[in-house]
């Protein structure tokens, strides 16, 4: 007899992790994963949804994207993991792809195997080349569980496993309060700032304006590195290569992962200045990591960056960013009660609502709506809404119909009160049309 959905989920239970899957039923998401392809992804009883999650930008291209699929099944007829310790042709090749389309000033690629080790390497280079231990970042962060990362991170996530660093280590200071971050930097004795460009986990609030460029310039002042997370802003995502290209600073060091891999080969990279890098020349066995920049990653990897920095992707990713701007505004206006805010750079979108846990609710009804976004977990108000850099047009529209609907669903339930959508499909489509033609 043939395995039910309840089931399996018990058996996931018992062997896999508790925790998080009786936690995503207490949600009402019993979401198990089957079939995948493009912008969709389909539950093992057959429902189809449209994935506008990612996995935080893994899915990027969307998932099982043609073009790196094909790459890495013709690698495979030469390649495999290959030998960390030696020269790689590709994995030069793709270090050497990186030098150019990072911002001025950066050369080495450091490879690893995921963002987590990526952002562990990157603060080991900040700390070396200044001699200094301390790190700077900010309240409510998210760079990954590896062992620096985690200390550089929220508390939700360091204190579980006693991984939470004394403040000689790590400072932490709010988001967007410069007046607090310039006076931890200017002390001079911080190894670096490392920033999200835009912080996921907490809901993508945006930076204000001249915020990043007033702390590269600080950082200057006192010789300390200025560390770019670009893990999920990175890859054409904020509607230029590096999100931290639209605010015009040049880090010392930037890490970039997720998306790197094309979702079908796991790698990550962390890109150094000469000084950042200095240990390579110093003792290049510093850092190892068996699995890091493995050459059939590096071939996922060259496509994803060949594919993303094509000009029609990035006119594409300029005219969904509006299109999707469009849509969501008049939503936002259909439900200002509850619909209150759009946070946006490019396809990087942060839904917030006007209840503690507003997200959760239109997590929830999107997914009974077929369409899969999550709330973020360190701010229950923001859904990370996120579409990928390759969408369509029709897509857009059919995302937008079915946020729609859930947001009548969600509303009525977080306020705990009957609704209805009175507006017929044809009102939504000639809406639709409309904003076509403003985008």
């Amino acid at each position: 007899m043939q395995e039910t959905k309840q089931e399996f989920l018990e058996r996931t239970k018992q062997y896999w992790n508790p925790g998080k899957t009786t936690d995503w039923q207490n949600f009402g998401v019993d979401l198990v994963i089957d079939r995948r392809e493009g912008y969709y992804l389909y539950d093992m009883d057959g429902r189809r949804l449209i994935d506008v999650h990612l996995n935080g930008g893994t899915y990027n291209l969307g998932h099982r994207n043609s073009e790196v699929v094909a790459a890495v099944k013709e690698g495979m007829k030469y390649f495999d993991i290959g030998n960390h310790h030696f020269p790689s042709l590709m994995r030069t090749h793709v270090a050497q792809m990186l030098a150019e389309c990072t911002p001025e000033g950066l050369q080495y690629t450091i490879y690893a195997s995921g963002g987590g080790e990526a952002i562990d390497i990157a603060l080991k280079c900040a700390r070396h080349a200044t001699q200094r231990r301390k790190m700077i970042c900010i309240d409510h962060c998210y760079h990954g569980h590896t062992g620096l990362a985690v200390q550089v991170g929220d508390d939700r996530f360091s204190k579980l496993f006693l991984s939470d660093a004394p403040q000689t280590e790590v400072v932490k200071v709010p988001f967007n309060d410069l007046e607090a971050i310039e006076r931890e930097i200017r002390v001079g004795d911080a190894a670096c700032v490392i920033m999200e460009t835009i912080p996921a986990t907490y809901g993508f609030p945006m930076p204000n304006e001249g915020y990043l460029s007033a702390i590269k310039a600080a950082c200057e002042k006192v010789d300390t590195f200025f560390i770019a997370d670009e893990v999920q802003t990175g890859l054409m995502r904020c509607g230029e290569i590096w999100g931290i290209d639209t605010y015009g600073v040049k880090p010392d060091i930037l890490v970039t992962g997720k998306g790197l891999s094309g979702g079908i080969y796991p790698i990550g990279a962390v890109v150094v200045n000469e000084r950042a890098g200095a240990w390579l020349k110093e003792d290049g066995w510093g850092h190892m990591s068996t699995f890091g920049g493995a050459e059939l990653g590096c071939i996922a990897a060259a496509k994803v960056l060949e594919i993303s920095n094509r000009p029609e992707v990035r006119s594409m990713v300029h005219y969904i960013a509006r299109y999707m701007r469009n849509g969501l505004e008049q939503l936002r206006k259909n439900y200002s009660d509850f619909f209150v805010g759009i946070r946006q750079r490019g396809v990087v979108i942060g839904l917030e609502f006007g209840h503690p846990e507003g997200a959760v609710h239109v997590m929830k009804a999107l997914f009974n709506n077929g369409v899969w976004a999550i709330f973020s977990s360190l701010d229950q108000r923001v859904l990370q809404f996120k579409p990928g850099i390759l969408v369509d047009k029709e897509l857009c529209d059919e995302i937008l119909n079915r946020l729609d609907t859930a947001l009548v669903q969600a509303r009525a339930s977080a306020f705990n009160r009957g609704s209805a959508d009175r507006r017929t499909t044809t009102d939504k489509q000639v809406q639709r049309e409309e904003l076509a033609d403003a985008a």
